[in-house]
Order: structure tokens, then sequence, then C-alpha cells
């Protein structure tokens, strides 16, 4: 009978190394998920500024403006106009686009839009742009609060 050959050569197993990589690989997918959970859930906030398309802050004052499914939210005084009052002559929304009309060098309109007050934006937007005045939009989430700088 013939004798098996024995080789004796070092033979390198790799399973422990492949189950360290995979516990690495899980743990760092895990801090991945968890981190991008906690930033998704906290950014409940929104900071409006005014600035142009290349990202400059702009030489006008911005008055605001949140559009809503049953009607507005001139900010930062958060006064409530209903949407079947906007074009009324002594609403609050006509009052403010005198206001920026009269000043219209150095002012100007930023419509914040909320997916429901697609309408009312119409609405606001024709108001303003009847008059010539400048306005910018934002569009935004539902759930989202609004906070301002100057």
């Amino acid at each position: 009978m013939r004798r098996r050959f024995r080789s004796n050569k070092i033979e390198m197993e790799l399973f422990p190394f492949l189950s360290v990589l995979a516990c690495t690989i899980g743990t760092l997918i895990l801090l991945i998920i968890v981190i991008s959970t906690e930033s998704i859930e906290s950014s409940s906030e929104v900071t409006v500024i005014g600035q142009t398309e290349e990202g400059q802050n702009i030489s006008k004052t911005p008055r605001y403006i949140e559009c809503r499914e049953d009607g507005i939210i001139i900010h930062p005084s958060e006064e409530f106009v209903p949407r079947n009052q906007l074009s009324s002559s002594n609403s609050p929304l006509l009052r403010l686009i005198r206001q920026v009309e009269n000043n219209r060098d150095s002012e100007y309109v930023i419509v914040i839009l909320r997916p429901t007050g697609l309408e009312t934006f119409y609405e606001v937007r024709d108001l303003i742009e009847a008059r010539n005045i400048d306005i910018g939009y934002e569009p935004i989430d539902e759930g989202l609060t609004l906070r301002f700088e100057e």
C-alpha cells in the first residue's frame, strides 16, 4: 500500500479573519443607521435666510409669508389671514403688499410654501406679481417649524 503524501506547508485559515471583518461591517452599518435616524428626527426646524441663487445675501430686506391650505401666516408677527380674506381691501396681506410696494427698492417677499398650500400660493403670487414686486418662494415639508434670521 502506498502512503499518503503529507505536505509540510503551513495552512492558513481565513475564517477567524472573515468573522472579525463581518462583525466590523455590521457594527459600521448599525452606526450609520443610528446616526442617520437621529439626524432625520432632529431636523424638524428650518431656518429661512434670504439669499440669491448664487448664495449671496441680497441688499433687500425679505418679508415672509407662509402659505397653508386654510390661509397664510405673515411672519415674524405670525398674523393669520384666512384664505377667503386674502384679497379683501382691509386684509393684512394687502397692507403688507402695499408696504413692500412703497419700499420696493429695499424690500421683497419670500413665500414659504407648504405642500397643502399650493392653491393659496397661486392666489398670493398673483397678488404680489400684479404689483411688480420681487418675489421668492421656498417649498418646505408640512411638519417643519420655521425660524427666521435677518
